[in-house]
């Protein structure tokens, strides 16, 4: 790695854009997985709101497939998707991840927010009615090993 004095120094994601071939389909695709606000939408565009971030969806009728492209997404209890994926008969790719593709083959990876060392501030957490959220041990460890304590 090279010196960080001329670089910005990487802090997070902002925000994700996806191609969707249909945004009404994306949206009442995850609507029924999900809970959240949808921020704004207008022609060919919809963003959803994660808190202090979201998700960009724009209309692309070929949206194309990649086997390893995918996301992450942070959620307050991983076993709801599962049961949400399993109820609406959605297909979980491969046995090591909660992964699943949408209606526009794009490949999302569920992780739940206490097993990994992504940290929400407070009011954020409030803000997006998750407040109360906790850690595993197992995170709390990896934090403490990099010098944050929570």
């Amino acid at each position: 790695m090279s010196e960080s004095g001329e670089r910005a120094r990487a802090v997070g994601i902002n925000h994700v854009a996806l191609d969707v071939r249909d945004l009404d389909e994306a949206i009442d695709f995850l609507d029924g997985l999900f809970q959240f606000k949808l921020r704004s939408r207008s022609k060919g565009m919809a963003f959803i709101e994660l808190g202090d971030q979201f998700i960009a969806l724009f209309e692309n009728r070929d949206t194309g497939k990649d086997e390893h492209r995918h996301f992450g997404l942070v959620v307050d209890d991983k076993s709801k998707v599962k049961a949400r994926l399993d109820a609406l008969n959605i297909p979980i790719l491969g046995d090591r991840f909660l992964d699943f593709r949408d209606p526009s083959g794009n490949r999302w990876q569920i992780v739940e927010y206490s097993q990994i060392e992504f940290i929400k501030a407070p009011q954020v957490l409030e803000f997006i009615g998750a407040s109360g959220l906790e850690k595993a041990d197992d995170a709390r460890e990896d934090l403490r090993k990099k010098g944050i304590e929570i």
